[in-house]
């Protein structure tokens, strides 16, 4: 009889693709509750290699770290820009909408809005 696997050994193996990684944060941030992203974000430095290679990559604090994706944690913007850099994955912001306009972009349309500023 085959030995069943770990869970955990089998989640963080396959996190270690940054789609696969993306597409587990997305779904923790559809769950609405900030504590099932940081968790889920700690299960992605997991399988990064740990807080230890996260600090050492990013310049950042390894036990702020610790703190910052506990269930209590706040990141800051660039705090958590900078963690989901180091290991692969960038923010980004989509419409709620899954039909996306074919006619525009966000540029031109943020262009429209904002004729002025684009131009600068």
């Amino acid at each position: 009889m085959a030995k069943s696997r770990n869970y955990q050994t089998d989640l963080l193996e396959s996190l270690k693709d940054p789609v696969e990684a993306a597409e587990y944060l997305n779904a923790a941030l559809e769950d609405g509750e900030p504590e099932v992203f940081l968790l889920a974000l700690r299960d992605v430095v997991d399988s990064y290699g740990g807080m230890a290679k996260l600090a050492t990559s990013t310049s950042l604090n390894r036990e702020n770290l610790y703190r910052m994706l506990s269930t209590k944690g706040n990141p800051e913007f660039f705090s958590l820009s900078t963690i989901l850099s180091a290991v692969g994955i960038r923010l980004a912001v989509e419409p709620k909408t899954a039909a996306l306009s074919k006619t525009k972009s966000g540029v031109s349309k943020l262009n429209e809005i904002f004729p002025k500023a684009s131009k600068q």
